[in-house]
């Protein structure tokens, strides 16, 4: 009788050794006649425990990690690969305690009983770890196509309003209503419209597109056709990062089979109904995550940021009326589709719907994917998930919101993270990035780098972005050094007013919010003595 493994595929998997782990398992397979059979699965996103390897038992898949290819002898000792294993419920709950672990040091127990995923509310998130990213009846087990199913039965007013019903807003960092964007695309009158999904994720700390792209490509997919049939667009682009080409080749890969079975082309589903997407590499651009910077590169232009009105919702790709939302977002709607009004209006705290997939990133102890509805707190996030820092020692500083967020004091760690509680404190959740720094940080450092980083990535159009963020750098490198320090405070601030008030998109306007942020809050890193409150 054969034993089912999984091991992941998906980027961060193989970066930590899980190619080499699947082959040298192969190996030993053949070799000691093993009768396994090896499945390249998705991974869940608990990335300090990559490479993870799980085994199919009557009581559920056993986990096993951070499995190196140096720990195959010692688990193939333990008796881990054997048909004949017998991991009942009473060995899988002992296996997961630090005492009384009957099969391998390495034994995780039942994955489903891991806390960080069981305290999770995963909805976006569901399948990843499931299933094989390009399986299709894979996909079509655990819900797939049912959303879509269901849209091709409604009118493009009625997907329309679940969508409103849901409270999803665009996951990409803006957090416009989705169901607003795509009313409005289907009100504008045109023979030819789009739907574009950015998958441009270059902010630091984020992986939640890469995941989905990676591990559950078809529900980008089903998305994109869903919102499609809601607006009258048929034909959609997904403009892929360039530093992402094993998204952008099981994307590729998860279209033409799509394409193959029918759900993409002339006759979706069987239905008169037509969608094509087409697949595009970013030009490798910070500032072409922009929405009208993104447009430019597909129309084959230099990424540069279009002046607003028109919006691109009425005047967009090619100029005509475009949807433009990031990978989360499209693919949280096939989930929001296929549940009853009830089931996905479930979470909803203000105007904040459905859930975020938040991502725990730099000095943590336990980093990864984190998808749980709104309402949930920093300080939860970063000790209860994450553990605290990898370091051990006390956490200074936690940037949420990407390279252009704010740093979140610890007042405030306490707050519900919605929408709504982090606009009234200067913040933004953005993507859901989180990036945790230690008390070893100079938040001056971090300040002059927000600075840099715009200086590098600023797509020229505009002055205050242009030039302000030059300007920004010299003048922190001032504060550094106590060349006239207050003097130099004092011009920063307003040189900050005049990026965030004058700037033409979210890069020049948002890079005043680390800068501002770690001034405020980290005075001693300024030289300062005292915080200074500060709108």
């Amino acid at each position: 009788m054969s034993l089912t493994v999984f091991v992941p595929c998906d980027a961060a998997s193989v970066a930590v050794g899980a190619n080499r782990v699947a082959d040298k398992l192969a190996c030993f397979a053949d070799e000691r006649a093993l009768d396994l059979n090896i499945i390249r699965n998705s991974s869940y996103g608990l990335f300090w425990l990559e490479p993870l390897i799980e085994i199919e038992t009557p009581s559920g898949r056993m986990a096993f990690g951070p499995v190196s290819p140096d720990d195959l002898d010692s688990l193939i000792e333990a008796g881990v690969f054997s048909a004949k294993n017998d991991f009942s419920n009473q060995a899988a709950d002992m296996c997961a305690t630090e005492s009384g672990n009957t099969i391998h040091p390495l034994c995780l127990g039942l994955t489903q009983n891991i806390p960080y995923l069981r305290k999770q509310h995963r909805q976006t998130f569901f399948r990843l770890g499931i299933t094989r990213p390009q399986s299709l009846s894979d996909y079509i087990a655990h819900n797939g196509f049912k959303g879509l199913k269901r849209a091709l039965s409604l009118q493009p007013e009625q997907i329309i309003q679940a969508i409103l019903d849901s409270g999803l807003r665009g996951r990409g960092g803006a957090a416009f209503p989705t169901g607003i964007k795509w009313q409005t695309v289907l009100n504008t009158p045109s023979t030819q419209k789009y739907i574009v999904c950015n998958a441009d994720e270059g902010d630091s700390g984020t992986f939640s597109d890469r995941m989905i792209m990676e591990g559950d490509p078809f529900s980008l997919i089903e998305g994109m056709i869903i919102a499609g049939l809601a607006t009258g667009a048929t034909k959609g682009y997904i403009y892929v990062r360039s530093e992402y080409p094993q998204a952008f080749s099981s994307i590729g890969q998860a279209i033409g089979l799509a394409e193959q079975a029918g759900y993409l082309g002339q006759t979706i589903m069987g239905h008169d109904r037509d969608f094509t997407i087409i697949l595009r590499k970013a030009a490798g651009s910070y500032v072409c995550g922009e929405e009208t910077a993104l447009l430019e590169s597909l129309e084959g232009k230099r990424g540069i940021v279009r002046s607003k009105p028109p919006l691109p919702a009425i005047k967009g790709l090619f100029g005509q009326p475009t949807v433009i939302n990031n990978v989360i977002t499209l693919a949280g709607v096939p989930n929001i589709l296929a549940q009853t009004d009830s089931a996905s209006s479930g979470h909803r705290v203000g105007t904040s719907g459905e859930t975020l997939p938040f991502q725990l990133a730099g000095n943590v102890k336990r980093g990864g994917i984190v998808e749980v509805p709104f309402g949930i707190t920093l300080r939860e996030l970063v000790f209860d998930f994450g553990g605290g820092t990898a370091s051990g020692r006390p956490v200074k500083a936690i940037q949420v919101g990407g390279p252009l967020g704010t740093y979140v004091p610890e007042k405030d760690w306490d707050l519900p993270m919605t929408y709504e509680n982090y606009k009234a404190i200067g913040a933004t959740l953005g993507h859901g990035g989180i990036v945790v720094h230690d008390d070893t940080a100079d938040m001056s450092k971090l300040a002059r780098y927000a600075m840099a980083f715009c200086a590098l990535e600023s797509c020229g159009k505009c002055t205050p972005c242009r030039i302000g963020s030059t300007r920004g750098v010299e003048i922190i490198d001032n504060i550094r050094t106590d060349r006239n320090r207050d003097r130099q405070i004092t011009l920063l601030r307003d040189l900050c007013d005049t990026m965030k008030d004058g700037s033409l998109c979210a890069m020049g306007s948002m890079t005043p919010n680390p800068v501002l942020s770690a001034l405020n809050h980290y005075p001693a890193d300024f030289g300062q003595q005292d915080a200074q409150d500060h709108d």
